[in-house]
């Protein structure tokens, strides 16, 4: 006969149905002492009841090595992994694979898999595969990571990731987003908040926000190379890999990745790691920073922006300089001369906000001379250099040609 009593428990004053989904995934879900009697009776409900296991709350405690389903009189809502690791086998397919995804940072890429394994605590960067081909094996990588982590990963839309309700995957220890496009500030501004927050307010519909224990880590997919999300100069949370296009196309792939996991899962468990902790997100940024975050970078920012960077850009290659010294009013001449006027908003004060705010350039205090380049006369891109008097901006080459 079914123990009904392990079915049904009480988290707080709230009673739950604890089942197997289709998808084989165990689901409690919300139910009440009304529909215990109409299914089983008043004496059998009663005894029900009288007899489930009754928690004070929830937890949300990650843990693959030391895994408590129950942390004192507290419900753990993290779920135990649906394999365990195995040793005395290999895993070429996965090998193959990551070194795939990863490329020149595979050793990188094990070291973030391995503090997801025996760290889930640990801050990580936010993790971007980017690429403007198809069958790159990026939906792959997140089937995998849902297959090793199961409950304990979801997939978000980016309207789900947009929405205020964050119940559903605020507990999760991976939140996936594949054809990632979060086209504004705020949106970005949340992705890096809540990738350092370490408390988090859970929202439901109709109920009210419930603080709790946040230990999420953020993958985002995207076929947009230049602007997946806004990533401003600076920025040091956001991993970004541009992936090629897979060699081969083998549609048993991930079968045969998931089949190899409780090897790759032993091999993580007993792998020396190549680095060590140097920061809030364990890795140096130096360690991770790629042409691929400078192109979205570098695509975010104004049109401004990237006529000021180009015009310089010009100017030094010309005269093969490493510095240049530079006032408002002549890059305003020279904007004004190449017939950017009306395209960008040409004023002076905007162009004194790129300079100040996004480049952080501080003029000198005094007005002192330097060499003026103000154009020939013609649109061919040739300058007369000349000398001048102001408080000039000096820029390096080597940050100009980034942007």
């Amino acid at each position: 006969m079914e123990n009904n009593d392990e079915k049904f428990l009480r988290i707080g004053t709230q009673i739950y149905l604890k089942e197997i989904n289709p998808s084989g995934q165990e689901q409690l879900l919300p139910w009440s002492t009304s529909a215990i009697y109409q299914d089983y009776g008043k004496d059998r409900g009663n005894e029900i009841i009288s007899h489930m296991p009754k928690y004070v709350g929830w937890a949300n405690e990650p843990s693959h090595t030391d895994y408590q389903p129950i942390i004192g009189k507290w419900l753990n809502l993290y779920q135990a992994l649906p394999y365990e690791p195995r040793s005395g086998a290999d895993f070429p397919n996965i090998q193959l694979f990551l070194q795939h995804i990863f490329g020149n940072l595979y050793h990188l890429g094990l070291d973030y898999l391995q503090l997801l394994y025996l760290q889930p605590k640990q801050k990580l960067p936010i993790l971007m595969l980017v690429s403007k081909e198809r069958n790159t094996g990026k939906s792959t990588f997140l089937k995998f990571l849902k297959a090793i982590y199961g409950a304990n990963a979801t997939f978000n839309t980016n309207e789900d990731f947009k929405s205020q309700f964050n119940s559903d995957w605020a507990n999760k220890l991976l939140i996936m987003v594949d054809e990632a496009f979060l086209d504004k500030v705020e949106y970005t501004e949340r992705l890096k908040n809540l990738s350092t927050a370490t408390i988090y307010k859970a929202e439901a519909k109709g109920k009210d926000r419930i603080e709790c224990d946040f230990h999420g880590k953020f993958i985002l997919c995207s076929n947009n190379v230049e602007r997946p999300v806004i990533i401003e100069p600076g920025e040091t949370r956001f991993w970004v890999i541009q992936v090629a296009k897979l060699k081969s196309d083998d549609t048993q792939l991930l079968d045969k990745m998931i089949y190899e996991i409780p090897a790759f899962l032993d091999f993580l468990a007993h792998r020396e790691m190549s680095t060590k902790c140097f920061s809030r997100m364990w890795f140096s940024f130096d360690d991770y920073h790629t042409r691929a975050l400078d192109r979205i970078i570098a695509s975010n920012r104004s049109r401004l922006e990237q006529q000021i960077a180009y015009v310089l850009v010009d100017i030094m290659e010309s005269y093969r300089l490493d510095t240049i010294d530079i006032c408002l009013r002549d890059i305003y001449a020279i904007l004004m001369f190449r017939g950017c006027a009306g395209r960008y908003e040409l004023e002076e004060r905007n162009i004194k906000r790129v300079l100040q705010n996004s480049w952080d350039l501080t003029p000198v205090g005094n007005g002192l001379t330097y060499t003026r380049y103000m154009p020939s006369g013609t649109q061919s891109g040739e300058y007369t250099p000349v000398k001048a008097i102001g408080r000039y901006y000096t820029i390096r080459y080597d940050f100009i040609k980034n942007i």
